[in-house]
C-alpha cells in the first residue's frame, strides 16, 4: 500500500530554507568560537579544553601543510619518472598498464579517459618513483597532448599487429614526441634521442589476423639506428616479451631493474609506510634486502599549470647549461 506523499505548499518551503539558514548560521558560530579556542589553546595549551587542544592540532597541520610521506620515504627528483602511454584505441595500452602493476587482464573493453597511477620503491636503501600516464582523452587536443608530451621522460608506444591504423598512428605519435622534444631541448633531432619503447601488442592472435608483418616492424621501429626499442608482447598471456619490454623501460629510464613488475615484492601502502616510516630496526634493515612497491591508491595527475612549471624549468636549465658552456 502506498503511503500519499503530502503537497509542498510555498508556505513549507519557506520554513525549511528559514530552518537551514538558521542552522547554518548556528554551524558558522561554532566554527569561529572552536577556531578562537584552537589559537587561544596553541598559546596556552594547559588552560585549554581537549576539544580546543585537537582543533589547535588540526590548525596547526593545516597551516604547515606536513607532506604526505615522510624523509624517508620521499624520492629525490633524480630517481622519479614520468612514463607516457600513448597509442590508438583498442591497442591495448590499459592491459599493458595493469600488467606492469600486477593487476589482472580484463578481457572487457571499457575507453580510457584517461588513466593516472604512481608506484613507489624502496630499492637497495633508495626511494624511487614512477607515475604512468595515459592521456587518451587528448587525442582530441593537440596542444594539450603536445604539454604532456614534454613533461614525458620516457615513452611507451602500443600498437596492435591486427589493426593498421594503430601502426600508422604509432609513427605518427614517435614523429611528434621527437619534434616536441627537440624544441624543448633546442638542439637536433640526433641530440634529443627520446627513449621509446615500442610495444606491437596482441601477437596471441592467429597470424592469419595480422594486419602488420614482423618485417614492417622491424623497419619501422627495430634499426640500431632507431631510439625506439621494439617488443612483440601479448597483455593476455604475458610472457617473455612483456617481461623484457618492462626491463627495457627501466634501462631507458635509468631505473634499476627490480621497479620491474616481478623483480620486488607488493605491498599495501600503509604497510609500505609502516615498514619504511620508522619501523623496528630488525624490520627495516630485512626491508633494505628486499625490494619493495606500493602502488598509491590516490594519486592525482598534476595540474596543466604544474606541468606548465615545469617544463619552463626544464628549459632554464637548458638555457643555463648553455650559457655555462659558453
Amino acid at each position: 500500500m502506498e503511503v500519499p506523499v503530502p503537497a509542498r505548499s510555498p508556505h513549507l518551503l519557506i520554513g525549511y530554507k528559514r530552518a537551514a539558514q538558521h542552522l547554518l548560521s548556528k554551524a558558522g558560530m561554532r566554527v569561529l568560537k572552536l577556531q578562537r579556542s584552537a589559537s587561544a589553546a596553541a598559546k596556552d595549551p594547559q588552560r585549554s579544553s581537549p576539544l580546543a587542544q585537537l582543533a589547535a592540532l588540526v590548525l596547526q597541520r593545516r597551516r604547515r601543510r606536513l607532506p604526505l610521506e615522510s624523509a624517508a620515504l620521499a624520492p629525490k627528483p633524480r630517481n622519479c619518472r614520468r612514463v607516457v602511454v600513448l597509442g590508438a584505441p583498442r591497442a591495448g595500452k590499459t592491459s599493458l598498464v595493469r600488467r606492469f602493476l600486477r593487476e589482472d587482464f580484463e578481457e572487457r573493453y571499457e575507453p580510457t579517459r584517461e588513466d593516472f597511477h604512481r608506484k613507489l620503491y624502496q630499492i637497495r636503501g633508495e626511494a624511487y618513483q614512477i607515475d604512468i600516464l595515459d592521456p587518451a582523452a587528448e587525442r582530441e587536443f593537440p596542444a594539450k597532448r603536445r604539454l604532456t608530451i614534454l613533461t614525458g621522460d620516457i615513452f611507451l608506444l602500443v600498437l596492435s599487429v591486427d589493426d593498421r591504423d594503430s601502426f600508422e598512428e604509432a609513427l605518427a605519435l614517435r614523429s611528434e614526441i621527437s619534434q616536441a622534444k627537440t624544441a624543448l631541448l633546442r638542439c637536433s633531432a640526433e641530440g634529443a634521442r627520446v627513449p621509446v619503447v615500442v610495444c606491437a601488442n596482441k601477437t596471441d592472435l592467429p597470424a592469419s589476423e595480422r594486419a602488420v608483418s614482423r618485417a614492417e616492424l622491424l623497419r619501422a621501429f627495430g634499426g640500431k639506428d632507431s631510439a625506439c626499442t621494439l617488443f612483440e608482447t601479448s597483455a593476455k598471456d604475458g610472457g617473455a616479451g612483456l617481461e623484457r619490454a618492462f626491463e627495457a623501460l627501466a634501462a631507458r629510464a635509468g631505473l634499476p631493474v627490480e621497479t620491474g613488475p616481478s623483480r620486488h615484492r607488493r605491498l599495501s601502502l600503509r604497510s609500505y609506510r609502516k615498514l619504511w616510516g620508522g619501523g623496528a630496526a630488525g624490520r627495516k634493515s630485512e626491508a633494505h634486502d628486499t625490494p619493495c612497491g606500493a602502488l598509491h591508491p590516490l594519486a592525482r595527475r598534476p595540474s596543466v599549470s604544474a606541468d606548465l612549471r615545469l617544463v619552463l624549468a626544464t628549459q632554464g636549465k637548458k638555457r643555463t647549461s648553455k650559457t655555462g658552456k659558453k
